[in-house]
Protein backbone atom coordinates (compact mmCIF):
# COMPACT_ATOMS: atom_id res chain seq x y z
CA UNK A 1 0.00 0.00 0.00
CA UNK A 2 2.92 2.23 0.71
CA UNK A 3 4.37 1.72 -2.35
CA UNK A 4 1.02 2.48 -4.43
CA UNK A 5 0.88 6.10 -2.34
CA UNK A 6 4.55 6.78 -3.16
CA UNK A 7 3.57 5.83 -6.93
CA UNK A 8 0.66 7.86 -6.84
CA UNK A 9 2.70 10.90 -5.08
CA UNK A 10 5.39 10.59 -8.07
CA UNK A 11 2.73 10.41 -10.61
CA UNK A 12 1.36 13.76 -9.14
CA UNK A 13 4.44 15.68 -8.48
CA UNK A 14 5.27 14.79 -12.14
CA UNK A 15 1.75 15.98 -13.91
CA UNK A 16 2.74 19.49 -11.95
CA UNK A 17 6.26 19.45 -12.98
CA UNK A 18 4.94 19.28 -16.42
CA UNK A 19 1.83 21.35 -16.33
CA UNK A 20 4.27 24.03 -14.87
CA UNK A 21 6.81 23.83 -17.36
CA UNK A 22 4.05 23.78 -20.16
CA UNK A 23 2.79 27.39 -18.57
CA UNK A 24 6.51 28.36 -18.47
CA UNK A 25 7.14 27.84 -21.89
CA UNK A 26 3.93 29.48 -23.14
CA UNK A 27 4.56 32.53 -20.98
CA UNK A 28 5.15 35.95 -22.95
CA UNK A 29 8.31 35.87 -21.21
CA UNK A 30 9.61 32.63 -22.42
CA UNK A 31 8.21 33.61 -26.29
CA UNK A 32 9.51 37.49 -25.98
CA UNK A 33 10.77 39.18 -28.99
CA UNK A 34 14.15 40.38 -27.39
CA UNK A 35 15.06 44.52 -27.40
CA UNK A 36 18.78 45.15 -26.70
CA UNK A 37 20.20 48.83 -25.64
CA UNK A 38 23.24 49.17 -25.95
CA UNK A 39 24.22 53.19 -24.63
CA UNK A 40 25.72 55.09 -22.45
CA UNK A 41 25.19 56.76 -18.78
CA UNK A 42 22.16 58.41 -20.39
CA UNK A 43 20.38 54.87 -20.36
CA UNK A 44 22.35 53.23 -17.97
CA UNK A 45 20.96 55.21 -14.99
CA UNK A 46 23.58 57.37 -14.14
CA UNK A 47 23.18 58.68 -11.23
CA UNK A 48 19.61 58.26 -10.55
CA UNK A 49 17.77 55.01 -8.34
CA UNK A 50 17.59 51.62 -10.00
CA UNK A 51 14.64 51.11 -12.62
CA UNK A 52 14.16 54.85 -12.95
CA UNK A 53 15.78 55.34 -16.24
CA UNK A 54 13.54 55.68 -19.26
CA UNK A 55 15.29 51.92 -20.16
CA UNK A 56 13.45 50.61 -17.36
CA UNK A 57 10.22 52.79 -17.75
CA UNK A 58 9.78 51.35 -21.53
CA UNK A 59 9.88 47.50 -19.94
CA UNK A 60 7.03 48.70 -17.81
CA UNK A 61 5.37 50.22 -20.82
CA UNK A 62 5.96 47.51 -23.01
CA UNK A 63 4.35 45.09 -20.06
CA UNK A 64 1.14 47.36 -19.21
CA UNK A 65 0.36 47.56 -22.96
CA UNK A 66 0.90 43.67 -23.48
CA UNK A 67 3.85 43.69 -25.74
CA UNK A 68 5.84 40.43 -25.78
CA UNK A 69 9.38 41.85 -25.42
CA UNK A 70 11.77 41.38 -23.06
CA UNK A 71 13.85 44.94 -22.86
CA UNK A 72 18.01 43.89 -22.33
CA UNK A 73 19.70 47.06 -21.19
CA UNK A 74 23.48 46.53 -21.92
CA UNK A 75 24.12 50.11 -21.49
CA UNK A 76 27.58 51.44 -19.54
CA UNK A 77 28.71 54.74 -17.92
CA UNK A 78 31.54 56.71 -20.33
CA UNK A 79 30.97 54.21 -23.02
CA UNK A 80 32.23 55.34 -26.82
CA UNK A 81 30.96 54.01 -29.93
CA UNK A 82 34.26 52.41 -29.80
CA UNK A 83 33.28 50.50 -26.62
CA UNK A 84 29.70 49.38 -28.09
CA UNK A 85 31.39 48.52 -31.30
CA UNK A 86 33.60 46.07 -29.13
CA UNK A 87 30.98 44.58 -27.16
CA UNK A 88 28.47 44.36 -29.81
CA UNK A 89 29.05 40.99 -31.14
CA UNK A 90 29.00 39.20 -28.09
CA UNK A 91 25.82 40.87 -26.66
CA UNK A 92 24.61 39.55 -30.51
CA UNK A 93 25.51 35.90 -29.94
CA UNK A 94 24.22 35.94 -26.10
CA UNK A 95 20.69 37.87 -26.71
CA UNK A 96 20.01 37.42 -30.44
CA UNK A 97 18.04 40.09 -30.20
CA UNK A 98 15.33 41.34 -32.62
CA UNK A 99 15.49 44.96 -32.57
CA UNK A 100 18.69 46.55 -31.48
CA UNK A 101 18.42 50.50 -29.93
CA UNK A 102 21.93 52.07 -30.57
CA UNK A 103 22.43 54.91 -27.90
CA UNK A 104 25.97 55.83 -28.30
CA UNK A 105 27.93 59.15 -29.04
CA UNK A 106 27.77 61.46 -27.21
CA UNK A 107 31.09 60.50 -25.01
CA UNK A 108 33.14 60.36 -27.93
CA UNK A 109 32.04 64.59 -28.69
CA UNK A 110 33.38 65.14 -25.38
CA UNK A 111 36.59 63.24 -25.38
CA UNK A 112 37.33 65.26 -28.87
CA UNK A 113 36.97 61.86 -31.07
CA UNK A 114 36.90 62.64 -34.80
CA UNK A 115 33.73 62.86 -36.35
CA UNK A 116 34.78 60.38 -39.04
CA UNK A 117 35.77 57.87 -36.30
CA UNK A 118 32.23 58.36 -34.37
CA UNK A 119 30.59 57.43 -37.95
CA UNK A 120 33.04 54.40 -38.57
CA UNK A 121 32.00 52.62 -35.76
CA UNK A 122 28.49 53.14 -35.83
CA UNK A 123 28.22 51.84 -39.60
CA UNK A 124 29.99 48.81 -38.32
CA UNK A 125 27.33 48.73 -35.50
CA UNK A 126 24.61 48.76 -37.59
CA UNK A 127 25.98 46.37 -40.14
CA UNK A 128 26.56 43.92 -37.41
CA UNK A 129 23.21 44.17 -36.44
CA UNK A 130 21.90 43.97 -39.67
CA UNK A 131 23.99 41.15 -40.30
CA UNK A 132 22.19 39.24 -37.36
CA UNK A 133 18.90 39.41 -38.54
CA UNK A 134 17.81 42.49 -35.92
CA UNK A 135 16.68 45.68 -36.60
CA UNK A 136 17.91 49.21 -35.97
CA UNK A 137 16.68 52.17 -33.75
CA UNK A 138 19.25 54.59 -34.02
CA UNK A 139 19.12 57.10 -31.25
CA UNK A 140 20.49 60.69 -32.10
CA UNK A 141 22.47 63.18 -29.54
CA UNK A 142 23.55 66.68 -30.01
CA UNK A 143 26.09 68.48 -28.25
CA UNK A 144 25.78 72.29 -26.53
CA UNK A 145 26.56 75.11 -28.46
CA UNK A 146 29.98 75.74 -27.05
CA UNK A 147 31.92 73.74 -28.98
CA UNK A 148 31.16 75.47 -31.60
CA UNK A 149 28.16 75.82 -34.25
CA UNK A 150 29.46 73.93 -37.25
CA UNK A 151 30.64 70.84 -35.23
CA UNK A 152 27.25 70.53 -33.47
CA UNK A 153 25.80 70.82 -36.90
CA UNK A 154 27.70 68.45 -38.06
CA UNK A 155 27.24 65.81 -35.14
CA UNK A 156 23.64 66.29 -35.12
CA UNK A 157 23.34 65.65 -38.54
CA UNK A 158 25.79 62.92 -38.24
CA UNK A 159 22.76 60.51 -36.99
CA UNK A 160 20.51 61.63 -39.91
CA UNK A 161 23.15 60.66 -42.38
CA UNK A 162 23.25 57.66 -40.84
CA UNK A 163 19.89 56.49 -40.61
CA UNK A 164 18.53 57.64 -44.50
CA UNK A 165 21.53 55.60 -45.92
CA UNK A 166 21.21 52.77 -44.22
CA UNK A 167 17.49 52.94 -43.82
CA UNK A 168 16.92 53.35 -40.13
CA UNK A 169 14.17 54.55 -37.55
CA UNK A 170 15.68 57.60 -35.73
CA UNK A 171 15.16 59.19 -32.69
CA UNK A 172 16.62 62.63 -33.75
CA UNK A 173 17.60 63.88 -30.48
CA UNK A 174 17.36 61.59 -27.18
CA UNK A 175 17.41 64.51 -24.64
CA UNK A 176 14.74 66.97 -26.35
CA UNK A 177 11.94 68.44 -23.68
CA UNK A 178 14.92 68.05 -21.51
CA UNK A 179 18.16 69.68 -23.13
CA UNK A 180 16.26 72.67 -24.36
CA UNK A 181 13.49 73.36 -22.02
CA UNK A 182 13.13 76.82 -20.82
CA UNK A 183 15.23 76.31 -17.68
CA UNK A 184 18.12 73.79 -19.20
CA UNK A 185 19.64 72.89 -15.42
CA UNK A 186 16.01 71.93 -14.11
CA UNK A 187 15.98 68.62 -15.36
CA UNK A 188 20.17 67.38 -14.75
CA UNK A 189 21.31 66.40 -12.03
CA UNK A 190 24.70 68.74 -10.86
CA UNK A 191 27.06 67.62 -13.13
CA UNK A 192 24.77 69.00 -15.70
CA UNK A 193 25.78 66.53 -18.08
CA UNK A 194 22.83 63.53 -17.20
CA UNK A 195 19.21 63.75 -16.78
CA UNK A 196 17.29 63.47 -13.49
CA UNK A 197 14.92 60.98 -12.53
CA UNK A 198 12.02 63.59 -13.88
CA UNK A 199 13.57 63.91 -17.19
CA UNK A 200 13.76 60.00 -17.81
CA UNK A 201 9.91 60.06 -18.41
CA UNK A 202 10.27 62.69 -20.83
CA UNK A 203 13.02 60.64 -22.69
CA UNK A 204 11.00 57.65 -22.76
CA UNK A 205 8.48 59.92 -24.67
CA UNK A 206 11.15 60.80 -27.28
CA UNK A 207 12.08 57.23 -28.07
CA UNK A 208 8.29 55.59 -27.45
CA UNK A 209 7.33 57.94 -30.70
CA UNK A 210 8.99 56.27 -32.79
CA UNK A 211 9.84 52.46 -31.03
CA UNK A 212 6.14 52.22 -31.33
CA UNK A 213 5.87 52.15 -34.98
CA UNK A 214 8.70 49.19 -34.96
CA UNK A 215 6.78 46.62 -32.62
Amino acid sequence: MESVLKRRDFNLQTLMALLLGSLSLSSPAANASKLLVVGDSLSAEYGIARGAGWVALLGEQLQREKHPWQVINASISGDTTAGGLARLPALLAQHRPHLVAIELGGNDALRGFSLAMTQDNLVKMIQACQQAKAKVLLIGMQVPPNYGASYAAEFSQLFVRLSKAHQLALVPFLLKGVADAKDPTALFQSDRIHPTAQAHPIILANVWAVLKKML
